[in-house]
């Protein structure tokens, strides 16, 4: 099967699934993720720099620590797989033009990092910090803070400091953006000033690691696209409170305690104006988890999964509402939101290698 050609426009979803990630014949070449590139170094060039990080396909976004390389989802080289991580994540990372350039340039910034060796800067430890700085599972951010670029989302140059470094260069390397006047009067400026000085600096030198070795490619990967699934959801999966029912019984009421025979109430809900909670939920569940997902960043899939648990529950218990459907709506997503919002400031997040 392995020196088979597959053609994946022709596999249906189970033949997809059953595939192993080794055996999906992808490739950068001859793809959208080609120009990307290219414009990718075309914006080094333009920059100066000397350098020109080597990209292959992994299974993510990455950048192996201490290596000049960079990592890019298998799924962005095919149109079936990008399909098909958007069915089983319900996003798919870098899918477009701008997005997919954020993110390489961010990646970018990780390889020259390490290529130069930066890090061992007396004035980049200054600024950005030291990279012995743990990797820590959880991270606490400041919204507002004027010490960072604002770059990825999450406010992501507040995890480590090479993710701040490397969230100040993919800013600097952006040739439409003016970072000097987006980020002036902010203090994140003199590390965007410290970025020009240093790539001035360092732009006519050889890199000091010049082969990189790549981690978790995509040829590699024997597993199957079912159980790298598997795996990927229970990875994101937040293991959120146990404590929705004790929360959604002061939102809404329970059937059963209301003064009705359970088969009466049934036939009267509408008569008495009562909204039974699950089927609003169910009804609005798309721009509930569009717009929680907007505003707070947080994985669509984990709201996904908070947004059916909570359906569950309210059927379960069989709650309604006297309320209007719009205020139904609006209080479970406030509600949503309130704990996807104290999971991220609180540092819920899981880690994710140099992303």
């Amino acid at each position: 099967m392995k020196n088979k050609k597959i053609d994946l426009n022709c596999l249906s979803e189970e033949e997809l699934l059953n595939t192993r990630i080794c055996d999906l014949s992808i490739k950068i070449q001859g793809t959208w993720l080609e120009s990307c590139i290219q414009e990718l170094y075309s914006e080094i060039d333009e920059k100066g720099l000397n350098f020109r990080p080597i990209c292959y396909l992994a299974d993510e976004w990455l950048t192996p620590d201490g290596e000049p390389v960079v990592g890019i989802p298998f799924f962005l080289a095919h149109p079936a797989l990008i399909k098909l991580e958007k069915k089983m994540m319900l996003e798919v990372e870098g899918s477009t033009h701008s997005w997919c350039m954020m993110l390489l340039r961010h990646e970018t910034g990780h390889a020259l990092n390490y290529a130069y060796k930066l890090y061992r800067r007396k004035k980049w430890q200054n600024l950005f910090g030291k990279m012995s700085k743990e990797y820590a599972d959880t991270y606490r951010f400041r919204p507002y803070s004027k010490n960072f670029v604002r770059h990825l989302e999450d406010y992501y140059a507040q995890y480590h400091p090479d993710e701040d470094f490397a969230e100040t260069f993919a800013v600097w390397l952006n040739n439409k953006l003016d970072w000097r006047e987006k980020y002036k009067g902010w203090k994140a400026i003199n590390k965007l000033n410290y970025v020009d000085t240093l790539m001035d600096e360092i732009k006519t030198k050889e890199p000091i690691v010049k082969n990189g070795e790549k981690y978790w490619v995509a040829s590699d990967i024997k597993k199957t696209l079912k159980s790298f699934y598997n795996k990927k959801k229970h990875y994101y999966a937040e293991d959120f409170p146990d404590f929705h029912d004790q929360n959604l019984k002061k939102m809404f009421k329970e059937l059963d305690d209301l003064e009705y025979k359970k088969n009466r109430v049934y036939k009267s809900v509408e008569n008495k104006n009562l909204i039974i909670v699950y089927q609003i939920i169910k009804k609005n569940k798309r721009d509930m988890l569009i717009n929680v997902a907007k505003w707070t960043g947080e994985k669509k899939y984990i709201i996904d999964n908070l947004l059916e648990i909570i359906e569950q529950r309210c059927k379960l218990l069989k709650l309604v509402a006297v309320q209007s459907e719009v205020l139904v709506v609006l209080e479970i997503s406030v509600y949503i939101t309130a704990l996807v919002m104290n999971y991220i400031y609180t540092g819920r997040f899981r880690k994710i290698i140099n992303k």
